[in-house]
């Protein structure tokens, strides 16, 4: 890739990338989220943003005139702030702080309810990467595999990705991210035995998966389940 995209007129510089997508400036206000694998859909992906945004859920404004001409391409506001990994690494916010915030960020989503009777919004990928700290407060990105369902896979997936790095002995992080694991399902949370297997197995199946934390799984399910008294 060479490094600048196109969006209209606009041009701009990468600014930032993550496992399948890469972010280009678009100016000040906006940025291009562009997907490698063509695998996701923009469109659906800014509809269901746009969506939790009118029910006052913290995320990053859409264009969706620009963002309807391609599977691929996403244009919203442009953010200031770290990740919330980059904060917890610098020491910017600590462990409890940190499973705090994504806890009752899972709780204010599950507010708002889905298109099915009896169905609640989900993210299904709010973890520390996905949580950009600004000046206004958290902002949650990448809605990607966004859908309506029950709470307790929303609650299970943030578990298991927390947890697979908490149980890995090779990453210097894995005892702050037991903390913060540990924060996440204080009381009160919306963890369910059901929601936790069904995320073990969707995390066993998800394609950026390295073949380390596919190995890890089975410890964090063993995890995240000895946290929340879970059988």
């Amino acid at each position: 890739m060479s490094g600048h995209a196109t969006q209209g007129n606009a041009t701009g510089k990468l600014v930032g990338s993550g496992r399948t997508a890469d972010v280009y400036e678009i100016d000040e206000a906006w940025v291009l989220r562009r997907d490698r694998e063509d695998w996701g859909d923009a469109a659906a992906e800014g509809a269901v943003m746009e969506r939790v945004r009118a029910y006052g859920y913290p995320v990053p404004r859409v264009r969706m005139g620009d963002t309807g001409a391609s599977r691929t391409d996403l244009v919203m506001e442009r953010l200031t702030g770290p990740t919330m990994v980059e904060a917890f690494v610098a020491g910017v916010i600590d462990a409890r702080e940190a499973g705090a915030v994504l806890a009752s960020l899972l709780r204010q989503l599950h507010a708002i309810p889905g298109r099915r009777p009896g169905t609640r919004v989900l993210h299904l990928d709010l973890h520390p990467e996905n949580v950009l700290l600004t000046p206004d407060g958290p902002r949650v990105i990448d809605w990607a595999t966004a859908e309506d369902g029950d709470p307790g896979l929303d609650w299970g997936l943030s578990a298991m990705i927390l947890a697979q790095i908490a149980v890995d002995d090779d990453r210097p992080v894995a005892g702050p991210v037991r903390a913060l694991l540990v924060s996440l399902l204080a009381d009160p949370s919306g963890l369910t035995g059901e929601g936790v297997s069904e995320a073990r197995r969707r995390r066993a199946v998800n394609p950026t998966m390295t073949a380390r934390e596919v190995e890890l799984l089975g410890a964090a399910e063993e995890l995240v389940r000895s946290v929340a008294l879970l059988p």
